[in-house]
């Protein structure tokens, strides 16, 4: 007897809709079948929409920067998340230089994760590292963790890790199976300067400081055979040029491309606002050329992620960009965003796709025989205005409603509603 029966649904399984049932036993999928099995719960979904449960693979929970912590910690985020269909995600590590460094950012991020509502692994992060590439990279996968974050920016706080550390990392990656994951920008041209304002955020490291950087780097993981992640891609300028030029790499997955929901959306004027303050993250907002031209390329866009990092508006109202806290929210409305602009073909970018990048594939991402029952139930035909004054989102019209969300077979969401559940470490 299985413990529940997911009927009469639409199941998302390799890269399309199959009209079957799924069936759950001890928080895994054991079966799909259009056969009624007996199960000790059978819930009637009535042709809606079964997804895998979703995947950020890039949050910021419990962040403090400057003296300013993110609103949400590991038990809230996770919650928001949650009732965004997100069942796993990843966060950061606080950044190491030596490997001596790694077990204590390690326990210290394990503690604040305890009360997490949903699963969750972690990127290991390195800041202009001391140790070699080699002994970095072992001492990041005893504790599980397979991918690293490094930084080609903010040199003036040397977290700027160098192009030929850089590049034994990506020699390193496919020997070792990690991934190197990396926040790209053209140090030499961002402007470090005290009294930027909010209103010249975006001229002050402009699409040419993410651009430049990344071709340089997709050439490093061509030569060199490595697995690059690039996140937060912001411009479509960058996208473009990627998908372009190393279409064979996007293909094989040596380079992938991250984003955000709100590089689709949002667009560099609001800078200009009275509140344009709110809308402040790194990189920044792009020229709505740029918005656009990242729109036509969303195919070679494979991951969403969030960098999910609010702070309160106080936190965030000031005149210059050095005194601002970096972040803004999003997962609990990330998939639906997305899905209101692209449709069935952003599910991947959700699911298998992050899943298959950070080696968590076919445990997370999918809803195949033998992985966690992790499963979204999605009313695609309805639509809903976003009320949620606390969300840059509020007041937006989106496509989809999130119905049941389900963490390793037991019911977490109900109808908007949040029932309870906890989460646990994914080693990769």
């Amino acid at each position: 007897m299985y413990d529940l029966g997911i009927i009469n649904g639409k199941v998302w399984l390799d890269g399309g809709y199959i009209n079957t049932n799924l069936y759950v036993k001890d928080g895994r999928i054991a079966a799909i079948s259009s056969d009624k099995l007996e199960c000790i719960d059978n819930i009637d979904v009535s042709g809606k929409k079964i997804l895998p449960g979703f995947i950020d693979p890039h949050v910021h929970f419990s962040l403090t920067v400057a003296g300013n912590t993110s609103t949400d910690d590991f038990h809230t985020g996770s919650i928001n998340g949650l009732m965004g269909g997100v069942t796993t995600y990843i966060d950061f590590l606080d950044p190491v230089k030596k490997k001596a460094d790694y077990k204590a950012v390690f326990d210290e991020r394990m503690a604040l994760a305890e009360n997490s509502a949903s699963d969750y692994a972690f990127h290991g992060c390195f800041a202009n590292p001391t140790d070699c590439a080699e002994d970095m990279i072992k001492e990041g996968l005893k504790y599980g963790i397979s991918s690293i974050k490094l930084f080609t920016t903010y040199s003036n706080t040397d977290r700027r890790t160098y192009d030929d550390y850089i590049r034994e990392l990506l020699k390193l990656s496919k020997m070792y199976n990690v991934r190197i994951v990396i926040h790209v920008e053209n140090d030499n041209l961002v402007d470090y300067g005290k009294e930027i304002l909010i209103a010249d955020h975006e001229k002050s490291r402009d699409t040419l400081c993410e651009t430049t950087e990344v071709i340089k780097l997709a050439q490093m993981a061509r030569v060199t055979g490595g697995n690059l992640y690039i996140v937060h891609v912001s411009a479509g300028a960058t996208a473009d040029i990627v998908a372009r030029e190393y279409a064979k790499e996007l293909k094989k997955g040596d380079i992938i491309m991250e984003s955000c929901p709100h590089y689709f959306i949002f667009n560099s004027d609001v800078y200009s606002q009275e509140d344009g303050y709110l809308y402040t993250m790194t990189p920044p907002l792009r020229p709505e050329n740029d918005r656009l031209l990242l729109n036509e390329t969303i195919d070679s866009i494979s991951t969403i992620g969030t960098d999910h990092c609010p702070f309160k508006a106080e936190m965030k109202k000031h005149k210059y960009t050095s005194e601002t806290p970096m972040g803004i929210g999003g997962i609990k409305y990330s998939f639906r965003n997305m899905y209101t602009l692209f449709g069935d073909k952003i599910i991947d970018k959700f699911t298998s796709n992050p899943a298959k990048a950070y080696n968590m594939y076919p445990r997370k991402g999918t809803l195949l025989v033998g992985a966690d029952a992790d499963i979204v139930v999605f009313d695609d035909k309805a639509e809903e205005i976003i009320a949620d004054e606390e969300s840059l989102y509020n007041g937006r019209r989106v496509k989809g409603r999130i119905e049941k969300v389900y963490l390793g077979g037991k019911l977490a969401v109900d109808g908007g509603e949040y029932l309870g559940s906890h989460g646990k470490y994914i080693e990769r």
